[in-house]
């Protein structure tokens, strides 16, 4: 089967948990700028998840140019990772009202984890549904950006017991390794198949 109903309703999820997590911002209660610096926390937390939701976004399309068909092993860990992402705003909203307090700070760092998780899982059932020629297993290659990355969510959550405010550089960090998508997934979609007829 093609992977477009796949994409579409990763779309629209991925819309909605934007949307959620732009409605729990709420407004300062006074009208000064004090009170504004008040639900600062609150928007740095949005940001940070924001460009989260962007990156896992961005990368999912440019995986799935490289995956025009699925089986129901990639349908299935598809929906795995839409159910970590579409807890972020969630945790999104207890680490940014409770300014970067120990436990949500944590909890924060585990749910990046559960979705970086679910991507290495989707990403697996992909290479394992193309076989030995798996454009995406030569795209990827040994994945080093994602397995730094789990070890930086599990530093950031250890952290976020000692300081927070470290363990939430530790996740803008790892965020920031991501924000180009894999130029090698780009040089394959870039470069025409050589086997591929000509017009």
């Amino acid at each position: 089967m093609t992977s477009e109903r796949l994409k579409a309703l990763t779309d629209g999820v991925v819309a909605i948990v934007i949307t959620i997590m732009v409605l729990e911002m709420k407004p300062p209660e006074g009208d000064t700028p004090a009170a504004l610096g008040a639900v600062l926390p609150v928007f740095l937390s949005y940001a940070l998840s924001f460009a989260y939701i962007a990156i896992y976004w961005n990368n999912h399309h440019h995986f799935f140019l490289l995956t025009p068909k699925v089986n129901g092993a990639v349908l299935w860990a598809n929906l795995h990772l839409l159910f970590w992402l579409s807890l972020i705003p969630f945790t999104t909203s207890w680490m940014g009202e409770h300014e970067l307090r120990p436990w949500p700070t944590a909890v924060y760092g585990l749910s990046l984890l559960a979705c970086s998780m679910a991507w290495h899982l989707m990403q697996t059932a992909i290479i394992r549904s193309q076989g030995e020629q798996s454009d995406l297993r030569r795209a990827v290659g040994g994945d080093w950006k994602g397995k730094a990355s789990a070890a930086g969510y599990l530093l950031g959550v250890g952290a976020a017991f000692v300081e927070p405010v470290a363990a939430a550089l530790i996740y803008a960090a790892i965020a920031s390794l991501w924000l180009v998508p894999d130029r090698r997934v780009h040089r394959l979609v870039a470069t025409p198949d050589p086997t591929a007829p000509r017009p």
